[in-house]
């Protein structure tokens, strides 16, 4: 598989399995049962937490596609609830939780650790701190389902802070990129106040920044071959897809 391809291939499905750890109510029951109140404060301070205790406008400045009230309140009611070290420790738990209730019993996640494990690893971290911090977030290696979850979520990081990158780069503000990808409600639910449908002319730049993401990822993919990428893009499918239950104790 050529890199381009493999990095177009997994780039929704690694969003997506991750948009729904992020948004499923158990996860944000991990939060409650933890002391967070409820709302964002469990997204906010475990997220970004791997930042450590960072003023607020840094928070907003390094994760870029939510509006800057829903991170400033869910930063300021997490900070009273734990540390940012183990809020992130306490978010990756969540993450692996997850993971092992979502994951389909018949992947062979061992495989995939293990390619992913070098992607992570070979990825250039400069200018991607919230990816930087999530890959340096310790990841247990007698939980292999539970691994492969918190890869997926670093994975995540990576495509997202290449993507904030190259939204600027084409000239582009977060909160147009949002509207653009999502539409107007969807941006609101995401915490841009009243914002407004894109322009016409705004379109082409949200594709080029698309295309730049793509070339930004390119060279983390290349850590593999060709055939061991089609074997990712293959245990990726397998992994996002409609979980077969693991059982009691998996």
């Amino acid at each position: 598989m050529e890199i381009i391809d493999c990095v177009t291939s997994v780039a929704r499905p690694i969003h997506d399995f991750g948009d729904e750890f992020m948004s499923d109510e158990a996860t944000a029951a991990v939060g409650l049962r933890a002391g967070f109140p409820p709302g964002r404060a469990f997204y906010c301070r475990g997220r970004f937490g791997v930042l450590g205790e960072a003023p607020e406008e840094v928070v907003r400045s390094v994760q870029g596609f939510l509006g800057p009230g829903l991170v400033t309140a869910g930063w300021r009611a997490g900070r009273a609830v734990m540390p940012a070290a183990e809020a992130a420790a306490c978010y990756a738990g969540a993450v692996r939780q997850w993971g092992r209730a979502h994951i389909p019993a018949d992947v062979d996640v061992e495989h995939f650790n293990h390619l992913a494990h070098r992607l992570i690893e070979a990825a250039d971290g400069d200018a991607l701190p919230l990816f930087a911090g999530w890959r340096a977030q310790p990841c247990p290696g007698d939980d292999p389902v539970g691994a492969a979850m918190q890869r997926v979520h670093v994975l995540r990081e990576h495509r997202g802070a290449c993507h904030l990158a190259a939204v600027r780069m084409c000239g582009l503000s977060a909160r147009t990129a949002m509207v653009v990808d999502l539409g107007v409600e969807q941006a609101a639910s995401y915490g841009w106040e009243r914002p407004e449908p894109a322009a016409a002319q705004v379109i082409p730049l949200w594709r080029r920044a698309e295309r730049l993401t793509d070339e930004l990822q390119a060279p983390l993919y290349a850590a593999l071959t060709a055939g061991e990428r089609a074997e990712f893009a293959r245990l990726v499918d397998e992994l996002t897809a409609s979980p077969v239950p693991r059982g009691p104790g998996a």
